[in-house]
């Protein structure tokens, strides 16, 4: 029987919890890297044994943490994000000049047949690669380099390269989303980046509402059976493309309010997505303190509200970006985490829920694999 394991990076650690298909006994290790943040971490779909944790320090910087063996040991790997050719400027809050320089490693994205292979999206709003299981990183210039990144600003979260998804159907199409630029898509491996905002509308925010940079795109997520059909939750929207992310059409349809960070697809069917709704872009907690989760399998047309076994009074937490994930598993198991140190599972596809652990540090990301 297949098995499931959950990679969570926390405010202060990492940690590995494992069970068998039936989800219902979990073990938990760690905290790996403990008191230090580890804002993504991510196993690669190529090997069972590779994992990849970002670890970040404001005293000692950002490392990059590798695991060989499923999570049971770590060593640290290459760090060169150089920005290639560092010049020019992006823009801050106010509109003035800010010099390209890098912070940290947002997320990771392993390739899906060679475990080698592995990218990484960073603050300042960057692309890198590695070709050698992260020993070597080589930045993805053209992105960075687009004739519209000096208009780049940071969303609240610093101006961060948060989320890449890979197209498993077209080796060279991958997709970016940048915070706040919004989503660029490649179709030559990184060698050239165009936007894909068309549809998206940020009314008081940009001076043009048509433009097609310049929006706070919080999340994308993908069906791999059907990677032409993309879901974004953005600042305020919950969006559909249909076509590859050439234009979005607005899917909030019933939803109590259509702010949030995380958005995933169910495993099996690519219509079904699930979203974390968050009362407002100041108030980041759950509207009235209900913790719930709005599953729609309609693509976004109609939306239900998924409580049992959630919280549903006093509830002031939020569910960040990449806290959120689904396993392949039958039926689909869907987690998320949350900025309480709670983690929930629900192994039916959202129908119930129960909390794995309720005592972490604040969870900043959520990642879900199936293993043999």
């Amino acid at each position: 029987m297949s098995r499931a394991r959950l990679l969570v990076g926390t405010r202060k650690g990492a940690f590995v919890l494992t069970s068998d298909g039936n989800r219902r006994e979990w073990q938990v290790d760690g905290p790996y890297f403990g008191g230090w943040e580890v804002y993504h971490v991510k196993g690669s779909p190529a090997d069972p044994d590779r994992i990849y944790a970002s670890q970040s320090s404001g005293w000692f910087g950002q490392l990059v943490q590798r695991s060989d063996d499923g999570g049971r040991t770590w060593a640290p790997v290459g760090k060169d994000f150089s920005y290639e050719g560092a010049v020019g400027t992006h823009k801050r809050y106010d509109g003035s000049d800010r010099p390209w320089e890098f912070t940290r490693v947002w997320h990771f994205e392993p390739s899906l047949t060679d475990p080698d292979s592995v990218w990484a999206g960073t603050e300042d709003a960057a692309l890198f690669h590695s070709a050698d299981g992260g020993q070597s990183w080589q930045e993805l210039a053209a992105l960075r380099n687009h004739s519209s990144g000096p208009s780049w600003q940071p969303g609240a979260g610093g101006m961060c390269l948060h989320t890449i998804v890979l197209d498993p159907l077209n080796a060279g199409r991958m997709y970016v989303a940048i915070s706040a630029a919004g989503v660029f898509r490649s179709d030559d491996s990184g060698a050239s980046w165009r936007p894909a905002n068309k549809g998206l509308r940020s009314e008081g925010v940009l001076p043009d509402p048509d433009a097609e940079v310049g929006h706070c795109v919080h999340r994308l997520a993908m069906n791999k059976a059907r990677p032409e059909v993309l879901f974004m939750q953005k600042h305020w929207d919950v969006l559909r493309s249909d076509n590859g992310g050439e234009s979005w059409q607005e899917v909030s349809g019933d939803l109590p309010t259509d702010f949030g960070f995380a958005i995933e697809v169910h495993a099996h069917e690519p219509g079904t997505v699930y979203v974390v709704p968050i009362k407002s872009d100041t108030e980041h907690y759950p509207p009235g303190g209900q913790l719930r989760v709005y599953r729609s399998r309609s693509g976004g047309h109609e939306w239900e509200p998924l409580t049992k076994g959630l919280p549903q009074a006093n509830c002031f937490v939020n569910v960040l970006r990449d806290a959120m994930s689904t396993d392949e598993l039958d039926p689909c198991g869907v987690y998320f985490g949350t900025t309480g140190g709670q983690v929930y599972a629900s192994a039916d596809g959202g129908d119930s829920w129960q909390a794995l652990v309720r005592d972490l540090p604040a969870v900043l990301s959520v990642e879900a694999q199936t293993l043999p």
